[in-house]
C-alpha cells in the first residue's frame, strides 16, 4: 500500500480514536524487537510547549554534530512531519516499509492473536522502529520523543527514557485526564523513571507532580529553582513562554549529555535560530497584509499567545480566523485573546471532532465582535483578506489560531 492507503487502513483498525493503555502497543513493540529500548532518549510531556522544546533540543543536537531522530504529533500539513531524522521528514517509502513490518507484527504468527492498534499507536511504533533501525546502522545517537496524550498510559511511555521533560501542566483533554490540574499532573508525571532526571519547565507545578516523582524516585530539576529562563536574543521564537521552553531543552540536553562540549554561547546561538511553523509564525503577503499563525488550542496556550502578541506593537485592527475541535474550550481561548482581537471570523472544522461555526459563536459571547460564520478555514482566510482590502486599512493583520487543523490549511492557502 502507498502511504495514504496505509493511513486510511490504520484509522479503520480500531473502533476508537484514542485508547489509553500500554499492554497492546508494548506487545507489538516486543514482537518488532524494539524493546528493550537502548537509544539515549528524552521523553517530552506536558500540556503546551512540547513541540517547541523538541525543536530547541534538535537545534542543540545539530550544533554539537549529534545525529538524532524526533517524533512529534500532530502534523500541520504532511504526516511525514511526525518522524524526522536530523530535522528532515522521513520519506513515504520509509513509512510504507515500517508500516508493513508493524502490520505483520500486529497480526501475529505461530498462534499469536492479532492486536488492535490506534492510529497514534501505529505512528509511535513507526517512529521507534525507524529510530532503532537508524541506531543499529550507526546513523542515530539520540531520540527525542513527544508524548501524545497524558503520559502514564500514552504509547510513548513504553520506553524507559534517560531524561523526561514536563513542560507545563494546564487544563486540556479533561475528559481523558481528569477535571483539575492535580488530576492532569498525576497523569503526566509518570513518564519519569527512578534515579533519572526529570526537567520541570514550569515554575509552579501541581502537588501531584511532586508527589508522584517522589514515589517514582526520579530526580527533578525545576525552572526557577535549579535553572533559569533562557533569554533568546533576536530569536524568531519571540513569545515569552519560549524562554522557559528553551531553558528546559538546555537542561534536558545537558542532563542527557553531561560531558557535551556545547558551550553556553554555542547553545544560545543554536536556539536563537529555531523556528517552528505555527508558533507565533509571522508572514506578510504580497498585498502587504500581515499574518500571524499559531496552533494555540486551549486556554493556557491562548494565554501564551496573547502574551506573545502583547510583546509587540498592536496593529490598528486585528482580524482573527479561528477553527477548533468540539472537545476544546473555545471560551477560554476567546477570553484569553479578548484584548488582542478586534473581530472574529469563526470557521468550521471537518471530521467528527470538528466544531461548527455556530457552536463557536455561542462560546464567543455577546461582548466580542463576530464578523462572519464560514464553513472552513480557507473561506475564513479569504474573507479576512477581502475585509482588510475593502477597509483599505494600512495597519491591519490577521491572526489564525485554534488548532493544527486550522493553521495547516492556512499555511497551504498562503503558499508558505
Amino acid at each position: 500500500m502507498r502511504l495514504p492507503e496505509w493511513l486510511a487502513h490504520q484509522q479503520a483498525q480500531h473502533p476508537e480514536e484514542i485508547e489509553l493503555g500500554l499492554a497492546r502497543v508494548r506487545e507489538v513493540a516486543e514482537r518488532l524487537g524494539v524493546l528493550p529500548w537502548r537509544i539515549p532518549s528524552i521523553l517530552i510531556g506536558g500540556t503546551n510547549g512540547k513541540g517547541s522544546t523538541v525543536a530547541f533540543l534538535g537545534s542543540l543536537a545539530r550544533a554539537e554534530g549529534i545525529d538524532y531522530g524526533a517524533y512529534t504529533s500532530p502534523h500541520l500539513r504532511r504526516y511525514n512531519e511526525r518522524i524526522t531524522l536530523n530535522g528532515d521528514p522521513v520519506s513515504d517509502e520509509r513509512l510504507e516499509s515500517v508500516f508493513a513490518e508493524i502490520e505483520a507484527a500486529r497480526l501475529g504468527s505461530e498462534g499469536k492473536a492479532p492486536i488492535a492498534l490506534t492510529f497514534f499507536e501505529y505512528g509511535t511504533l513507526a517512529a521507534l522502529l525507524i529510530f532503532a533501525q537508524e541506531a543499529t546502522a550507526g546513523r542515530l545517537q539520540m531520540a527525542l520523543i513527544e508524548v501524545g496524550l497524558g503520559g502514564r498510559l500514552d504509547a510513548t511511555n513504553i520506553i524507559d527514557a534517560d531524561v523526561a521533560v514536563i513542560t507545563s501542566i494546564g487544563l486540556d483533554h479533561t475528559d481523558w485526564l481528569g477535571p483539575t490540574l492535580e488530576h492532569i499532573g498525576a497523569e503526566k508525571a509518570p513518564i519519569a523513571r527512578r534515579d533519572r532526571p526529570v526537567i520541570l519547565g514550569q515554575a509552579s507545578m501541581p502537588e501531584s507532580v511532586h508527589r508522584i516523582l517522589k514515589e517514582i524516585g526520579a530526580r527533578p530539576r525545576q525552572l526557577g529553582v535549579d535553572f533559569a529562563p533562557f533569554e533568546l536574543p533576536e530569536s524568531a521564537m519571540r513569545a515569552p513562554i519560549q524562554a522557559s521552553n528553551a531553558a528546559s531543552a538546555l537542561a534536558a540536553y545537558r542532563a542527557l549529555r553531561p560531558a557535551a562540549s556545547l558551550s553556553d554561547e554555542a547553545a544560545r546561538q543554536a536556539m536563537s535560530e529555531v523556528t517552528v511553523p505555527g508558533r507565533l509564525q509571522r508572514h506578510r503577503d504580497r498585498a502587504g497584509l500581515g499574518w500571524i499563525l499559531d496552533v494555540a488550542h486551549n486556554g493556557p496556550a491562548a494565554e501564551a499567545l496573547a502574551a506573545g502578541l502583547a510583546a509587540t506593537a498592536r496593529p490598528r485592527y486585528r482580524y482573527a480566523v479561528v477553527g477548533m475541535f468540539a472537545d476544546k474550550d473555545a471560551g477560554a481561548l476567546f477570553t484569553a485573546l479578548r484584548d488582542q482581537v478586534d473581530g472574529w471570523i469563526l470557521c468550521g472544522l471537518a471530521g467528527e471532532r470538528g466544531a461548527g461555526p455556530e457552536a463557536l459563536r455561542v462560546q464567543l459571547g455577546p461582548d466580542q465582535r463576530c464578523l462572519a460564520l464560514v464553513p472552513d478555514v480557507i473561506e475564513g482566510c479569504a474573507l479576512a483578506r477581502a475585509l482588510a482590502e475593502s477597509e483599505a486599512e494600512p495597519d491591519a493583520e490577521v491572526l489564525v489560531c485554534g488548532s493544527f487543523q486550522t493553521v495547516g490549511p492556512a499555511l497551504d492557502w498562503l503558499q508558505l
